[in-house]
């Protein structure tokens, strides 16, 4: 073979060589830019997955406990809604069970629980205290002239006991509800805030009338009573007579009263709880009506589901 030719297979030689080396070093380019992760990384990434999972998982806890929330609450809204609406109702039959001279037996029975909030819940204390702070209000605005002819009525038969068994037995009642200590303190409220009132009108020149439903066969306890409770001084004690023994209390007090201004005396004012001492002709200039608690004969009271609609 030639120079020549001994040359070029050299130079071929050396070009083939060449060409598989760049060729090696492509395919291993190629290879090594692939998905690498080092252990490091690795660790970082798994972190990070468990990281997101448990917030979705907070995330669901917090979302359900939100939810039963707003149910408890929505529940509560409903419960409320409901002692809202008996509270209504109930005052409504008290209203028409005292204008038409119903005894609280005659109301429905659902109406045990309000009656019993009425009390428990200060209700009862804040209607009587608001509607004395009135009636102080108006008798410190005026006064009574020096004649004596201007007098203050009072009905009493709030602060007097009618019937002693009856008041125990309707203590044991409520005692089921366990509410008997609330029904004694607001007997003894009202007592104090009449006796308060009372004593006020006394001390600023009023002549005060004292009125019961009792029998004048009754007189000497009545007066024994009142006087055991802090109350003397009045200028009259108007009782029942035998012929009035029987009769319907608001025609017994028109009848009274009607008496009084023929007598000459100007009726200022009326003091009552009672819808009969504070309706019917004579009554003066004006009336005051104190809050009234219902203690229900929970033994007799009718079962009624009615609700007025």
């Amino acid at each position: 073979m030639s120079a020549y030719a001994h040359q070029m297979e050299r130079e071929y030689s050396a070009q083939n060589l060449s060409s598989r080396e760049n060729t090696g070093t492509e395919m291993g380019s190629h290879y090594e830019s692939g998905f690498y992760m080092t252990s490091f990384a690795a660790t970082i990434f798994i972190g990070a997955l468990v990281a997101v999972g448990i917030l979705l998982i907070t995330l669901l806890i917090a979302l359900t406990v939100m939810l039963q929330s707003c149910q408890s609450k929505s529940s509560g809204v409903v419960e409320v809604r409901k002692t809202s609406d008996d509270y209504n109702d109930c005052k409504a039959f008290a209203l028409y069970a005292e204008l038409n001279g119903l005894q609280a037996d005659e109301l429905p029975s659902f109406c045990r629980i309000p009656a019993i909030q009425y009390i428990r819940a200060g209700q009862f204390a804040r209607d009587l205290n608001s509607t004395m702070r009135l009636v102080q209000n108006y008798f410190s605005s005026i006064t009574p002239q020096n004649d004596g002819l201007d007098v203050v009525l009072i009905d009493i038969d709030d602060i007097l006991t009618s019937n002693p068994h009856q008041t125990i037995l309707i203590m044991h009642r409520f005692d089921q509800f366990g509410c008997t200590d609330c029904v004694k303190e607001a007997k003894h409220l009202k007592h104090l805030l009449i006796l308060r009132l009372y004593m006020k009108l006394q001390a600023s020149g009023w002549p005060l009338i004292l009125l019961t439903r009792k029998s004048a066969r009754e007189q000497n306890a009545t007066v024994e009573h009142l006087v055991s409770t802090g109350f003397n001084g009045w200028a009259s004690l108007i009782m029942r007579s035998d012929d009035e023994v029987h009769m319907d209390s608001c025609d017994y007090f028109s009848r009274r009263r009607a008496v009084m201004q023929k007598d000459g005396f100007r009726i200022t004012g009326v003091i009552s709880s009672h819808f009969d001492a504070l309706t019917g002709p004579y009554l003066g200039k004006n009336v005051f009506k104190l809050p009234k608690a219902i203690y229900y004969d929970f033994e007799h009271q009718i079962e009624s589901t009615y609700r007025p609609k």
